[in-house]
This record gives structure tokens, C-alpha cells and sequence, in this order.
């Protein structure tokens, strides 16, 4: 089974990509974060990316997410964000790394769980406020750029996914992939 990564600073357009490949047919794996900062929300939490124990209860959500797809048959699977994604929040947000996300890290490592390449999805160059995405365009390219330092230095290959239409963006993640 090939699962590929997602990834870039919020709002580069990776749900849209998601949801397009999704109506194609393939195998998505849902982002953990965002699920997390609802919850929290809901629960009466306005921020909850400011406790030091967010990124690791990000990391256990991945896990469980990442463990129930297993089981599925299809070829390609594809993961919005993954505990390397929760590594860079972590340092982005300057959060110590917890010993569950390092546990995870060298689990996913040891047993090559994800494919190298990584689809690393550009700013558009706007970002549109939501109730879990308070971030400015100016903190999206250093959080952007954060993303890409933790993935090269874990031996990933980025492939950069440039601005353009969604259509041109997801038949060149498709195409990469081997996917029609």
C-alpha cells in the first residue's frame, strides 16, 4: 500500500485537494488537528494549540486514523497531514516534543509507513480566517517554511504542488502518484 502525505501551511488548498480526490474515488485520511481544535472549541477551549500537550494528542488522533486505514485494500491511500506535520506545529509553536510523538516518529520510520515523496501543497497567497485557522498570511509562509525544514530533515522529498487551479493541482498529484 502507498500512502502519500499532504501537507503545507494552512490555507494552501489541501482540503479542496483532498475533497476533489475523495470525489474521484481514492482514499483519504482525515487531518487530526482540526477535528481536535472543533472539540476543544466546543468544549469551551478558544485555543487550544496553546497547551504544550496539543501536538501530542495530535500525534494520537494520526495514530489511530493511521491504524484503521490498515486494514483497507485500496492501493493508495492519501493522509492530510502526518505526525511529521505535528512535529513542525510543535516547533512552530514552540511546544516541547512529547515522548509520544518521538515514539511515533521512529514507528513511522522504522516501518516506512509513509512514501518519501511527500506532496508539499503551496500558499495561494491569501488565507482565509476560520474558527480553527487564526493565522495570518505572514505566519503561514513561516509556518510554511517550518514545514518544509522538518520533512527535508527527516529524509523526505518535498514535491511542491504550486498555486493554480484545483483541476491542474490534483491531476498533478494524481499523475505523480500513478493514479488516473
Amino acid at each position: 500500500m502507498k500512502r502519500y502525505i499532504l501537507t503545507g501551511a494552512p490555507g494552501a488548498g489541501k482540503t479542496a485537494i483532498l475533497r476533489s480526490l475523495e470525489a474521484d474515488g481514492h482514499t483519504v485520511i482525515e487531518e487530526a488537528a482540526t477535528d481536535l481544535i472543533a472539540l476543544e472549541q466546543a468544549r469551551g477551549c478558544a485555543e487550544p494549540w496553546t497547551e504544550p500537550s496539543f501536538p501530542d494528542r495530535i500525534c494520537q488522533l494520526q495514530h489511530q486514523r493511521q491504524a484503521k486505514a490498515t486494514g483497507g485494500t485500496d492501493a493508495v491511500q492519501f493522509y492530510d497531514r502526518s505526525p511529521i506535520c505535528t512535529l513542525a506545529l510543535a516547533r512552530y509553536l514552540d511546544h516541547p516534543v512529547a515522548p509520544g510523538l518521538e515514539r511515533e516518529l521512529d514507528r513511522i520510520e522504522t516501518e516506512q509507513v509513509y512514501q518519501r515523496q511527500v506532496f508539499f501543497i503551496q500558499l495561494l497567497g491569501f488565507v482565509t480566517p476560520t474558527a480553527a485557522r487564526r493565522i495570518d498570511l505572514a505566519e503561514a509562509v513561516r509556518f510554511e517554511h517550518v514545514h518544509l525544514e522538518v520533512y527535508r530533515d527527516l529524509g523526505y522529498d518535498c514535491i511542491k504542488i504550486p498555486p493554480g487551479t484545483l483541476h491542474d493541482r490534483v491531476e498533478t498529484i494524481k499523475r505523480i502518484a500513478g493514479e488516473p
